[in-house]
């Protein structure tokens, strides 16, 4: 400063104008010199570093350079050369040391948040990443460096220890608790979550008080993201997850069969002992062949055995449609190449209802994808619904706008009839 001034004043200008331009000079000499020097940190620091990144083998380098991480450590070496010149300016040397340093604080919290941030993209690429996530302990650790760090800058600011303000939080403690209420207990819930192995990124959970039904996408410190399959996205907060009950699918799809539960309701009225000729024309079907003649030598001897009258369908023991029914879709079922044959299998009655007798199906598929499962549980009912008849049974079904049609349209022609009768 001292020798731009003298060189100013040689060349015959006032003290002042002299003083005053040699200030402007040398702010002018600062600022280009700390442009030079973060274009050369930020471009050819830059460049190599992304080179030798490029070389590497390794992940965690390249999530640090995606995290920007490097290019946010050129802003301190401006504030470094401020601080190095603030001597240059006598009056003004505390008040540019301290703005200098306390922009070396805000950078270096923007750092270190950047490289926790690149820690947890750093072990999302490890597949324990998705049993035990570390989202929620980053933030965390986020919030802790960031109040310690504003603490140390407003300390600095007004030129007092950081002891000081550290000692005044016990007496802000319930103001704190009642701020980071919800980072406190997403905190808490997150232990319990990881600890317990509840839920993962990528599992399928199902929570109807907060409209959730699809899979996890995100677990942070104070919510979970879940992607619903109609593809809006629901955020439940992590405690809710302790204190709430929900549906974790993740067994199912570990499981490797997917469940598969539905009636067919027939109509009672339908169902009836076998007559000789339905019994002959059921040994034609491939799957009741074995099933009707072992049945038959059963009955059979039973009845034999017991010297039943048989001239009545009523004494002793005899097939029926329904049975048989049931017979035929259990080894359908079994032969079905979409039924997972380790996990149950059976064809069961229920209680009667207004609807009829329910034939429950309960069984497996043998891929949990939701297009698949659908598809072989229509592809059963598509060929259940159309065989039912072939048994002599009838599906329950209320009715419907043709069946009401078609009686009016018998009525009228009875009457119709009955008239040219008496005509």
């Amino acid at each position: 400063m001292n020798y731009i001034n003298n060189m100013l004043l040689d060349l015959e200008m006032t003290p002042s104008i002299a003083r005053y331009l040699s200030i402007v000079i040398m702010i002018f000499f600062i600022a280009t010199l700390c442009i030079i020097a973060n274009f050369i940190t930020r471009k050819v620091v830059y460049r190599v570093v992304t080179r030798i990144v490029a070389t590497t083998q390794n992940t965690w380098d390249d999530m640090l350079l995606e995290r920007r991480v490097f290019q946010k450590l050129s802003h301190i070496v401006p504030a470094l050369i401020i601080y190095y010149f603030a001597a240059t300016f006598p009056g003004k040397r505390h008040l540019i040391e301290k703005g200098a340093v306390a922009y070396l604080i805000i950078m270096g919290l923007i750092v270190i948040t950047t490289i926790l941030n690149a820690i947890n993209d750093i072990y999302k690429t490890f597949e324990i990443s998705k049993i035990r996530p570390i989202k929620g302990y980053i933030q965390v650790i986020n919030i802790i460096v960031i109040t310690i760090g504003i603490i140390l800058l407003i300390a600095h600011l007004i030129g007092k220890s950081p002891l000081i303000f550290l000692s005044g939080i016990g007496a802000l403690s319930a103001v704190l608790l009642l701020v980071f209420r919800d980072s406190l207990l997403g905190l808490v819930a997150g232990i319990q979550l990881a600890a317990n192995d509840m839920v993962r990124v990528g599992d399928w959970i199902e929570m109807s008080k907060y409209g959730a039904d699809g899979d996890i996408i995100d677990i942070s410190l104070n919510t979970v993201k879940v992607q619903n399959w109609d593809k809006t996205v629901s955020m439940i907060p992590s405690y809710a997850l302790i204190s709430d009950s929900f549906i974790n699918w993740r067994g199912m799809q570990n499981s490797g069969g997917r469940r598969i539960k539905r009636s067919l309701f027939i109509d009672t009225s339908s169902i009836s002992f076998c007559t000789e000729e339905m019994i002959e024309k059921f040994k034609n079907i491939h799957y009741l062949t074995e099933h009707i003649i072992n049945r038959e030598r059963e009955i059979a001897e039973f009845n034999a055995r017991h010297e039943i009258n048989r001239s009545n369908p009523v004494n002793g023991r005899a097939l029926t449609n329904i049975g048989v029914f049931r017979a035929y879709i259990s080894n359908y079922l079994q032969h079905h190449p979409g039924i997972n044959l380790e996990m149950t299998l059976m064809v069961r009655q229920l209680a009667p209802t207004e609807h009829g007798l329910p034939l429950e199906i309960y069984a497996f598929s043998n891929d949990t994808k939701w297009a698949v499962y659908e598809t072989v549980q229509a592809d059963i009912f598509d060929h259940l619904f159309a065989v039912a008849k072939q048994f002599g049974l009838c599906i329950f079904q209320n009715p419907s706008g043709n069946d009401l049609k078609a009686m009016a349209a018998d009525l009228h022609k009875g009457g119709f009839v009955r008239e040219r009768d008496q005509s």
